[in-house]
């Protein structure tokens, strides 16, 4: 019996959207600036010259960004040795429930809430609930920020007033983050559990707890027990198709966050180096029939919101490098597809996601090309190939 596995890279994104303009996005491109970039010697911090991702390319990474953006590339492409193409969104937003939420089959029903005053950005109402959940007489942050520059900021203040740090971004979130050991992260965690509620009656889609060590004189660092409080998807997804009909459905990273465990059999979390050894032993133990679901987040958080363009790229680069690994891996009648969620080009303005349609990148379906898709008909293609009832809107291009 078949396997598959579906692996998100975090905002790898191929070329803006049909609709990048309305988003205030037209002309961002995270692969191929990236590309651009490196090859202009403009990204040598911790590596020099061009994007070195043999992989990629091998697997239809400049055929993938020709099709994308329109490239005038006037040279030989070099054959892709899988399936290809690229996948646009359509549902109203370019964060991360609605990018994965689409993929796997749900385009999103309604607009987002946001905070648009990016000064002031909570009302009075969120500000006295959170302290009353939190038990106390204020917040610090209120505000759009990134989030290790505003621990920074505020530690201090934080830690002499046990006071959350709570912010957000052009995203539909509120970021509430605290110090692990002072504060206590069950503390935080139940904080963000009671607060969700209310935040997703108002169609604010996430609450997310943003822990982190350390002081003013060392400077503070945020830990990997970050945890996202989503609201649940409007209806269910593949992970639920696929664990209704006895399948076993396997998270690595916020995917159980993602989709609020709906249709989750087990999930992993940790730094994007522990899930590839994760992924790894997917690859080598999970049984037939199962459907088997990767985040890796560290493109997004730790390089693209903080517009790192040669930290991006490294990251490009090792990602590249484990798939020698991966691609050993892969049984006969494995499926493996990679794409992205939306796009988070390292060389925009600002520091929030930017609207991009994604690659899709397909091993176990021989050498072909998909064209122009849709977001749903990855989860359409991949209930055919596992032999599911597709209970979305998307065409299979199997």
């Amino acid at each position: 019996m078949s396997r598959v596995f579906l692996i998100v890279m975090d905002s790898v994104g191929c070329g803006g959207a049909p609709d990048a303009k309305d988003f205030g996005d037209e002309g961002a491109c995270t692969l191929g600036n990236i590309i651009s970039t490196c090859s202009s010697g403009g990204a040598n911090i911790g590596r020099t010259g061009s994007l070195n991702v043999p992989n990629f390319k091998s697997l239809g990474l400049d055929s993938i960004l020709n099709l994308s953006v329109s490239l005038d590339n006037t040279g030989a492409l070099e054959k892709p040795k899988g399936l290809w193409g690229v996948a646009t969104p359509t549902s109203p937003g370019k964060d991360t429930p609605t990018g994965h939420w689409e993929l796997l089959g749900v385009p999103l029903p309604w607009k987002w809430e946001y905070f648009k005053n990016k000064q002031v950005s909570f009302s009075t109402e969120i500000i006295k609930l959170i302290q009353e959940l939190s038990e106390t007489k204020g917040i610090l942050g209120n505000c759009h920020a990134s989030g290790t520059e505003i621990i920074e900021r505020y530690g201090k203040q934080h830690l002499n007033s046990g006071w959350p740090i709570c912010y957000t971004s052009t995203d539909s979130v509120i970021q509430i983050a605290v110090h692990e050991e002072k504060f206590g992260l069950d503390q935080l965690y139940a904080l963000c559990r009671k607060l969700a509620p209310f935040c997703h009656s108002r169609r604010i889609g996430r609450v997310i707890a943003r822990p982190f060590l350390g002081d003013s004189k060392s400077g503070f660092t945020r830990t990997a027990n970050r945890k996202d409080f989503s609201i649940e998807p409007p209806a269910p997804t593949l992970c639920e198709w696929a664990f209704e009909e006895g399948r076993q459905v396997n998270a690595l990273g916020k995917i159980d966050d993602i989709f609020s465990n709906k249709g989750i059999s087990s999930s992993k979390i940790g730094p994007d180096r522990l899930l590839m050894e994760n992924l790894y032993d997917l690859l080598d133990n999970a049984p037939d029939g199962s459907l088997n679901i990767a985040n890796f987040v560290e493109f997004d958080s730790l390089y693209g919101h903080r517009r790192d363009v040669s930290g991006y790229a490294r990251h490009l680069e090792w990602f590249d490098s484990k798939l020698t690994i991966l691609l050993k891996k892969i049984r006969q009648n494995d499926l493996v597809i990679l794409t992205a969620d939306h796009g988070n080009d390292p060389t925009w303005r600002g520091t929030d996601h930017t609207r991009e349609c994604v690659p899709i990148f397909g091993i176990g379906l021989g050498e072909r090309e998909i064209g122009n898709v849709s977001f749903v008909d990855v989860s359409a293609s991949i209930a055919k190939y596992l032999g599911i009832r597709n209970r979305g809107v998307g065409k299979s291009f199997i």
